[in-house]
């Protein structure tokens, strides 16, 4: 099964809903980052998040970025999502190993810690939009549903959830946003507290086998669900040779000088994607000659 995102609203449109199944993107960025069981659920958490809020855009160009700034063991987490399914992200620190919470689960709020969850939206606007809040609990859905409140002033509830297997793959991965507009009924909103009260969690909603749709009928069946998107995502990262040439062309001419006078080649990393690309001394001086 491929990855998606599906869309829909519920009593009459006064609730909408997004629901995702994120495995592979999410097992992708956790193989090229090598990462730990804790990481990998914190980082697919953040990566299923901006999935379904990159989907949120309509803008051709629209970019949204999140960024978790922790004081945990992770340090800093950013992923990077478009309008059209495309997600890219990466973790301070990969190989991060704590005890878990308790048996079974990993203890993701102590691995990112106290700090602050940052989004920005580039909507082609003259400044893009930033809303900063603090982490609640580092364990993501949280926090995200506290910045929507706060921030964008909707109420939200967020599921997110990363299944991590005994041999350390992602198993299972995904997660549902359900949000309130502004002229919900009361009781839209009693009833959809009684769903998510009695609502198992993400991992094991997947691990029974549940999709996307079956996941949101769960919750907002009572309501009146109607699905009216789906949309394809995937891990995907737009770096290449060129364009990190044109990064090692903004450093300091001093800086490139020594990278030359050293005479051997550099080896350059993608944050996000973690591939790594090779210059030789030649190919410096002629980034420095075209300065």
């Amino acid at each position: 099964m491929n990855d998606y995102i599906v869309r829909g609203h519920a009593a009459n449109g006064t609730v909408r809903a997004f629901a995702v199944r994120s495995t592979d993107l999410v097992g992708y960025a956790c193989e090229r980052h090598e990462t730990y069981p804790v990481v990998s659920a914190a980082l697919g958490r953040l990566l299923s998040a901006g999935a379904m809020m990159g989907s949120m855009m309509k803008g051709e160009d629209d970019l949204i970025t999140l960024t978790v700034k922790g004081d945990g063991p992770i340090g800093n987490m950013t992923v990077t999502a478009d309008s059209h399914g495309n997600i890219k992200g990466f973790p301070g620190n990969p190989q991060v190993d704590i005890p878990l919470k308790y048996r079974g689960k990993l203890d993701v709020g102590a691995a990112v810690g106290a700090g602050t969850l940052t989004v920005v939206m580039d909507l082609g606007l003259s400044e893009p939009y930033n809303g900063t809040v603090e982490l609640q609990s580092g364990e993501i859905g949280d926090d995200l549903a506290y910045y929507y409140t706060v921030s964008e002033q909707t109420p939200s509830a967020v599921g997110l959830g990363v299944m991590v297997d005994t041999d350390c793959s992602v198993k299972h991965a995904g997660g549902f946003i359900i949000q309130l507009m502004p002229d919900v009924q009361e009781e839209t909103i009693a009833t959809l507290e009684g769903q998510l009260a009695i609502l198992p969690s993400v991992t094991d909603l997947m691990e029974e086998g549940h999709s996307p749709e079956s996941m949101l009928e769960l919750i907002l069946g009572p309501l009146g669900l109607e699905i009216t998107e789906k949309q394809e995502v995937r891990f995907d990262c737009n770096c290449s040779h060129e364009r990190v040439s044109k990064a090692l062309a903004t450093i300091k001419d001093a800086d490139l000088q020594e990278m030359i006078d050293d005479g051997e080649s550099i080896e350059v990393k993608c944050y996000f994607c973690n591939t790594a690309y090779e210059f030789s001394v030649d190919e410096l001086k002629e980034i420095l000659a075209e300065r």
